[in-house]
Formats: structure tokens, sequence, C-alpha cells
């Protein structure tokens, strides 16, 4: 199993993603709400693993540049039609990884990452990468499933699942370790929140700002 493959995965089941339903839609609308307050309209804003785009289609409006990632072409060209039907002028979609990113002269004033760190397979080098990305005091604002704290029967169902293609690479971690490596790769935890409507689904929403 590879990035290559993960990407794979996804390529084959985008179009079964994109007509998926968001399970917690008031709990999805509190988070754009958080973010959106964070978010301010000077800001350059990178998001990785944006999916079929949703997030991205209702956040760009807000800042003035957003650049929204994923490893999936699949994603990306659903992510793109929804676009071509709605266009936001700062919005643009890209197929890439976060290490394939480079820092530049304008930096990111904001990276985004909602259901991802959990797929990248050198998390911490992913975080560190991030970092670089950011400009001084930027903020890193996530919000991850972390497997480690959830059913341990998903701990034991999911290499089965990747051994029979049924599901793509995914780490295993709790919130505590997720913090730490977080603040290892030089960001301070500003916040941690939970946005569940109901209890708690182990997918913190964490604000970083960039030390």
């Amino acid at each position: 199993m590879s990035v290559a493959s993960d990407a794979r995965f996804w390529d084959r089941t985008s179009r079964k993603y994109a007509k998926g339903a968001i399970a917690d839609q008031a709990g999805y609308g509190r988070t754009l709400d958080r973010t959106r307050a964070l978010l301010r309209p000077d800001d350059r804003v990178l998001e990785l693993g944006c999916g079929t785009g949703t997030t991205a289609l209702r956040l760009a409006g807000d800042v003035q540049d957003y650049l929204a990632t994923d490893i999936s072409a699949g994603m990306i060209a659903i992510a793109n039609e929804k676009h071509a039907d709605a266009p936001v002028p700062a919005l643009a979609f890209r197929t890439t990884t976060a290490e394939e990113l480079t820092p530049d002269a304008a930096p990111f004033n904001a990276v985004l990452g909602f259901n991802y760190l959990h797929l990248v397979r050198d998390l911490s080098g992913t975080l560190r990468h991030i970092h670089a990305l950011l400009a001084a005091e930027g903020l890193f604002i996530s919000k991850t499933p972390c497997v480690g704290d959830m059913n341990p029967l998903i701990r034991v169902a999911l290499p089965v699942m990747r051994a029979v293609g049924k599901a793509p690479y995914a780490g295993v971690f709790r919130a505590t370790e997720l913090g730490q490596l977080i603040c290892a790769a030089g960001f301070d935890i500003l916040a941690t929140e939970s946005h569940a409507t109901k209890g708690n689904d182990n997918r913190p929403y964490i604000v970083a700002r960039k030390r």
C-alpha cells in the first residue's frame, strides 16, 4: 500500500462519496461558522484533503485567495464540476499533497484540514510541512477522527478492510497524541472543541497557531 494506492482508492469511490450525505449537518454547520469566524477577508487559505469541495465552496467567498487540494484527481474533478455550477472567484482546486507544495514569498495565513490528518502516512512530517507553508502566527485548523479513541472493533476492522480494498490507509492515534504531535511540529494549540450534536464523535476541532 502506498500514497498512490490511496489516491486510486479515492478515485474509485469519488462518485459514491459525492452522493453521501453529511451525517451531522448541525455539527458541520458549527464547524463552518467557527472556521469562518477565524478567517479574515485578506487571508490566503489552503485546504488539504478537500474531497469534492463542499467546504471550500462555502468558505472561499470570505477570503482573498483559497486553494483547495486533494490527493484524488477524481475528487477534484467533481469539485471543479460543482465550482463551474457555482463559481467563486477566489477559489481554485488542485490535485496535490501537502508535501508537493513548496513555501513561497506569499505564505498561507491559514491551513485547513478536515477529516484529513488520519489519512496521511507520515503525520509528523506532514505537520512540519504545514508549519512551513504558513505565515508567521498563521493558523492550522483541523477536525480529525481519532481512531484510537473509538470503538476497538473499528481498529480491528480497518486492517482487514484495507487488505480487501474497502478502505484507504488510516492512522490510529488518540486525541492526546494528536495534540502532542501538533505542538511538536511548532504550533501552540489555542482551542480544542467538539462540534458533535450528540455526545463526542472523537473528532476534535483544533485551532493551532504557528510559533
